[in-house]
């Protein structure tokens, strides 16, 4: 009996020490297991803007963007490591399964994931600008006002008009908090980047600047679906420029008067655009900046120009999307006339 109470009293003695190991083990346990709350996704973000001031806001992101398990646990390992002293904003990537700890981590290392940023056709300043404050943490407003502004674009060396010939369609690794003006330099040096020595000797054989060439291929992006015959319209327009001849693009009128819905040109939306510089129907030459933001094969479709003796192009009344082309105003009165009648035919206004 005495070695048994003297066993049992030595047990009694152990459990507080028993409690604490298995306590902390409890805890490693809920640090390394999985501590995403959310289902259906391979992962999801925690934004932490750059104006944050506490541990507790970005406590709050974590709680509504990543849904993590055991809170408790990584709001005391942020008090105890001193996180608010070392807080960085960004874009930190949650995978799903991820640890409390692994999570931690990247956060205290501040070990941020840049999104993959895809530029295609915008049309305007105001879509562009939409479309990245949606994707990024500057608002479309910030955005707007250095695209608008004649003294940032000017560090650029572009204006209000061309401003847009700065965004070469890609998809781009960027910084979910990277400043307006940061982003700009970016899509120069992408811009630059682009324009090799060999594109800008194919512009200089055209007599086209780089800018020229992105205004023109915005128009022929507006112009055809059809890769093959991008050429060929990028050669009747310059031949028409050759000739002092007026453009005469439809979709110039469209961007004039900011309505893509319209489906056929009329004299009356000519007339109510007549005194937009965008109007190629009443201004000779190209406009002052793109109509929207062309494909990189469409930009190369103008740089390969064929030579042709072509000065009209017309929809074919088919409806296939292709374009027949025409030398004399005879030939082309004909072409137009059976796409008239085929949208008569559909009563397409």
């Amino acid at each position: 009996m005495r070695g048994f109470s003297l066993y049992f009293g030595m047990f009694r003695k152990s459990l507080p020490v028993l409690a604490i190991i298995l306590a902390l083990g409890g805890i490693l346990y809920l640090f390394l297991s999985s501590g995403t709350g959310f289902e259906g996704s391979t992962g999801k973000d925690i934004f932490i803007p750059t104006n944050v001031r506490s541990g507790a806001e970005v406590l709050d992101s974590v709680r509504s963007q990543v849904q993590v398990k055991h809170e408790w646990l990584l709001k005391g390992l942020m008090k105890l490591s001193g996180y608010e002293k070392r807080m960085k904003p960004g874009r930190y990537r949650i995978r799903k399964g991820m640890s409390l700890f692994s999570i931690f981590r990247k956060l205290y290392t501040g070990r941020t994931d840049a999104l993959d940023l895809v530029l295609n056709k915008f049309r305007t300043k105001e879509q562009l600008a939409g479309y990245l404050g949606r994707k990024l943490e500057p608002d479309s407003i910030a955005f707007m006002q250095y695209l608008s502004a004649i003294d940032s674009v000017q560090t650029l060396g572009l204006d209000t008009h061309s401003i847009l010939t700065i965004v070469i369609p890609d998809t781009y690794s960027v910084d979910w908090n990277i400043s307006v003006p940061r982003f700009m330099r970016r899509m120069a040096v992408e811009r630059d980047r682009f324009w090799t020595t060999e594109r800008k000797a194919k512009a200089d054989k055209l007599d086209l600047t780089p800018e020229q060439v992105y205004v023109l291929a915005s128009i022929i992006e507006e112009e055809t679906n059809q890769q093959d015959e991008k050429p060929i319209i990028s050669s009747v327009y310059l031949n028409r420029m050759k000739r002092n001849m007026t453009l005469g693009a439809d979709p110039t009128v469209k961007y004039a008067l900011r309505d893509f819905t319209i489906k056929r040109i009329t004299f009356n939306h000519i007339r109510k655009s007549s005194a937009s510089p965008y109007n190629t129907y009443t201004h000779k030459g190209l406009p002052p900046g793109p109509i929207c933001t062309p494909s990189r094969k469409t930009l190369e479709a103008v740089l390969s120009t064929p030579e042709t003796n072509y000065l009209f192009f017309c929809a074919r009344p088919d409806f296939s999307g292709y374009h027949a082309f025409a030398s004399t105003e005879k030939e082309h009165f004909r072409n137009a006339r059976a796409f008239h009648k085929a949208l008569d035919s559909l009563s397409i206004k």
